[in-house]
């Protein structure tokens, strides 16, 4: 699993409260849930539908015991959110340069990256001016509606 997408699904559960979350996709699972203090915590989650040997899931278990690496914060600002449900992309067209790149300075109104939802190509405009602090979604990746998309400060 990416780890953006993981980085965004702590993100969520920080802002919205909940207690836990779980996501799978394909054999891979990650949940995420609080602790005591209302800090996320991470716990990988091992394929159920593999028959793997037992010197591997031991191996596992004690690889997912240690604790994850401290990540980098995550720069503040406006976020940017999907409006809808689609596929990102970060230019017009394939082997066209993209709407922004992370450091430039952008107005309202203007388009940062298109999302593709049943064969129609929606542009979609920034809603705040400032300069791009960071691009959140790989391109070409499937986006959910209200997902983070950029930060702009």
């Amino acid at each position: 699993m990416d780890l953006r997408k993981i980085k965004t699904l702590i993100d969520l559960v920080q802002q919205s409260g909940i207690a836990e979350l779980e996501i799978t996709e394909g054999e891979e699972k990650v949940r995420i849930s609080r602790n005591g203090n209302n800090q996320p915590f991470m716990q990988p989650m091992m394929p159920t539908s593999m028959n793997l040997p037992a010197d591997y899931m031991n191996a596992h278990a004690a690889v997912a015991s240690v604790a994850a690496p401290a990540v980098a914060a995550e720069p503040t600002g406006h976020t940017l959110k999907s409006p809808m449900v689609g596929t990102f992309y970060r230019s017009p067209s394939p082997g066209s340069p993209s709407f922004v790149e992370i450091g430039q300075t952008v107005t309202k109104g203007q388009t940062l990256c298109i999302i593709e939802a049943m064969k129609l190509l929606n542009e979609i405009e920034s809603d705040a001016a400032g300069v791009v602090k960071a691009i959140l979604t790989e391109n070409g990746q499937p986006v959910e509606y209200g997902q983070p998309l950029f930060i702009i400060e």
